[in-house]
């Protein structure tokens, strides 16, 4: 079983050994012997010195001899030999001064100052003691003839003490400039991800490990909370269990040393291995460095690294925590959209991890945070959170980049649409609610590493707006061309908010016609968009571009101006109680002065509000039926009339048709336009007759031949609108054309 002991603050530590256990408290845990050259050209005197030191102990450790036998030998020795404390060495050898030439080559060119030497010779006159021992760099000197066992154990013990002293000074002083140019690169990291890397990394180089190093991080104020040690990082080894408390991964002896560590606030062996704790001021830390032995390890100098190492811990979790700030979502503790952003920037250095960009956004949130409380809607964006973490891969990264959108980053594997879906199968909480909900998706797979992360990020939302308005799919990926169409879209709006504001716009008008009375009762005012090249833009392209950007408020407003202006030129040519139809949008009934708009505007035409029409269609009325029929009543009490456009291609509910305060509905024209060409008009004449039942008048439009018109009439129909009687005409052609059904007909 291998040793396990405390690290002390007197001595040198032993991997595997306690300070205890070492003479004196000074032991060289890496030497096994003190390495000794003789050099001398008698072999008899080899001989006898290794005789006279043989069984010899000196601070805990024998006496490891090696031989040369001239000058340039020895030199040669020295040159590949490691650690040699002391070299006993004979002046006297090939010339008279060989020894003394190989002292000055032994400091100058070998650069060894700390070897001890011990200068012996034969010949006292040939090296007088005084002189040398004043101009060379030599420890003791001893002539042969004078030299006993007990003289030359004295002068060897005195030189291999202070060549251990001057060892543990070179040691001390090698480790300290190595642990401040660590100091130095730790400092210089960004973010506390890489200092821990940086830490770990340059730790297992300063003391040698030769295996894994792992850091675990206790954030808790309890120190001795042993539960909160987490694994921060750790090497390629163990790079798998980032997250995971100590005591699940690691080997059960360390697990007991690093208990006793963490409760003791000391640093362990553990057999080869090294556990150094780290107690900062913001937190505690554990650094544990496997395979250290049989490196020099010295409790000062163990000392003075957990002390650096713990302030610069502190100023890198500073770091952190300012970090935190502007790149932590503070209420799903995800990563935020400006992390988002910076990390697909650099989406190039993910590899496999950055093959998928997705967005996911939550279906109905706002109805939900208004129906239970923005507290619920919190709760639930956390359980959304907490859900998309635990069900996708571990590769996955999870963002939370808008209010219900949350951004997701990893390898193809990993994201694809069905498994992102699969995590709102099941219900999610919210609070003591438990909601069943579901998402949209927008995917960009192998996303361009050359642009940057916001057009990534258009490029992934471009496919999240296709998802939603997706009838049959969730989830949308995207292509090239949907940007390209985006482009063009922006384009339209573009062109279409400057020509509005060029009044560039028209109104047209189509006739509607009394079917009992043969008489035109009004019309029906259409929006008209110049193209530039004789024609028109289609109003079923613009007019949802104006209602996504909101400037069918606007457009709204002034139809509704043309509509006022042009009953009053009718009633001026004698075409009193002519009625002007509008269609009014959902943007519009959204704004909260849209009924004191049109009083408005009425009044400052001084048109009556019987002679306006406001037409609006069931898909309106159920986006948000509480805002439409409040409005509704509100115009029906100042005189309005109200009808619901294009009525039976929606999906209608009859409980609030009931409910609708309106005045007329629209067959539309898919139902009237087979009559008389293989269809039989069960529809519309089904819609006719509820109308009736409602008792509601009924206009029928899309009225393209005689034979549709009798066959609308025959059902009780009221009113008609189409080509068979006029197609939509500019307002000078409205008037001209009146004045000719007028005296055509009576």
């Amino acid at each position: 079983m291998p040793t396990q002991k405390v690290i002390q603050q007197e001595g040198f530590l032993f991997s595997g050994q306690s300070v205890t256990d070492v003479e004196d408290g000074n032991e060289q845990a890496n030497l096994d012997s003190w390495k000794v050259l003789i050099v001398d050209d008698e072999p008899e005197i080899h001989q006898v010195t290794t005789m006279a030191l043989s069984g010899v102990k000196i601070a805990g450790k024998t006496l490891s001899f090696l031989h040369a036998y001239s000058a340039e030998e020895a030199y040669k020795a020295l040159q590949t030999e490691e650690k040699v404390a002391v070299v006993i060495l004979d002046v006297v050898m090939e010339s008279d001064d060989a020894g003394l030439v190989l002292v000055k080559s032994i400091r100058e060119d070998l650069g060894l100052r700390d070897i001890r030497i011990i200068l012996r010779t034969g010949q006292p006159g040939y090296a007088p003691e005084e002189k040398v021992i004043s101009q060379f760099e030599i420890n003791d000197y001893i002539m042969k003839t004078e030299t006993t066992r007990s003289k030359l154990y004295t002068s060897l013990c005195a030189a291999i003490r202070s060549y251990q002293q001057l060892c543990l000074i070179s040691e001390a002083r090698d480790f300290l400039q190595r642990l401040t140019v660590m100091n130095s690169s730790l400092i210089a990291q960004k973010n506390f991800a890489s200092f821990v890397r940086c830490l770990v990394h340059n730790s297992l180089e300063l003391f040698k490990s030769g295996g894994p190093g792992v850091f675990l991080l206790n954030q808790s104020k309890l120190v001795s909370d042993r539960s909160s040690y987490k694994i921060e990082y750790s090497t390629e080894e163990m790079y798998a269990f980032k997250g995971r408390l100590y005591e699940e991964v690691l080997p059960q002896e360390i697990v007991i040393k690093l208990k006793q560590a963490i409760l003791s606030e000391s640093s362990f062996t553990v057999g080869n291995d090294l556990i150094l704790f780290i107690p900062s001021k913001s937190c505690s830390g554990v650094l544990i460095l496997f395979d250290a032995y049989p490196n020099i390890v010295r409790p000062e100098l163990i000392q003075s690294f957990t002390s650096n190492i713990a302030s610069d811990l502190d100023n890198s979790l500073l770091l952190k925590q300012v970090s935190d700030i502007a790149y932590l979502d503070g209420l799903t503790n995800l990563p935020n959209r400006t992390k988002f952003i910076e990390t697909l920037d650099k989406i190039g250095d993910l590899g496999p991890c950055g093959e998928v960009v997705a967005l996911v956004d939550i279906e109905h949130f706002s109805d939900i945070n208004d129906g239970l409380g923005q507290d619920s809607g919190n709760y639930l964006l956390q359980s959304v959170a907490e859900r998309l973490c635990s069900q996708l891969d571990k590769n996955v990264t999870v963002y939370r980049v808008a209010a219900d959108v949350f951004g997701l980053i990893g390898s193809s594997n990993s994201l694809e649409s069905e498994k992102i879906l699969a995590s709102f199968d099941l219900p999610l909480k919210a609070g003591e609610h438990l909601i069943p909900i579901n998402a949209r998706v927008g995917i960009t797979k192998n996303p361009d590493r050359k642009i940057s992360g916001l057009a990534i990020i258009k490029q992934t939302n471009i496919a999240l707006n296709r998802a939603k308005k997706d009838v049959q799919n969730r989830a949308n990926y995207y292509a090239a061309e949907m940007e390209d169409e985006t482009a063009w879209r922006l384009e339209m709006i573009r062109k279409l908010t400057d020509d509005f504001y060029d009044q560039k716009l028209q109104v047209w008008y189509q006739p509607q016609l009394d079917l009992q009375k043969n008489k035109i009762i009004g019309a029906e005012a259409l929006l008209r968009w110049p193209n530039g090249t004789g024609g028109f833009h289609s109003p079923l392209t613009f007019i949802p571009l104006a209602e996504y950007t909101g400037l069918i408020v606007d457009i709204g407003s002034w139809v509704l101006e043309q509509a006022c202006i042009q009953v009053n030129r009718m009633t001026e040519q004698g075409f009193k109680d002519h009625r002007i139809a509008v269609n009014v949008s959902m943007p519009q009934f959204k704004n909260t002065m849209f009924v004191e708009t049109v009083a408005s505007v009425t009044k400052k035409y001084h048109v009556d509000p019987k002679n306006i029409e406001l037409e609006i269609t069931e898909s309106v009325v159920m986006d948000d039926t509480t805002v439409v029929i409040t409005a509704l009543e509100k115009l029906r009490r100042l005189g309005y009339t109200v009808a619901i456009d294009d009525f039976g291609t929606g999906f209608s509910s009859l409980s609030y048709l009931h409910k609708l305060p309106i005045n007329r509905l629209k067959v539309d024209r898919e139902f009237i336009k087979d009559i008389g060409f293989g269809g039989d008009g069960i529809l519309a004449e089904s819609i006719i007759n509820l109308g009736q039942k409602l008792g509601l008048e009924v206009i029928a439009e899309g009225i393209e031949t005689e034979e549709q018109q009798e066959f609308v009439k025959r059902l009780g129909c009221h009113e008609s609108q189409g080509y068979y009687h006029a197609k939509p005409m500019p307002a000078d052609e409205l008037e001209v054309f009146l004045r000719e059904f007028n005296s055509k007909h009576n």
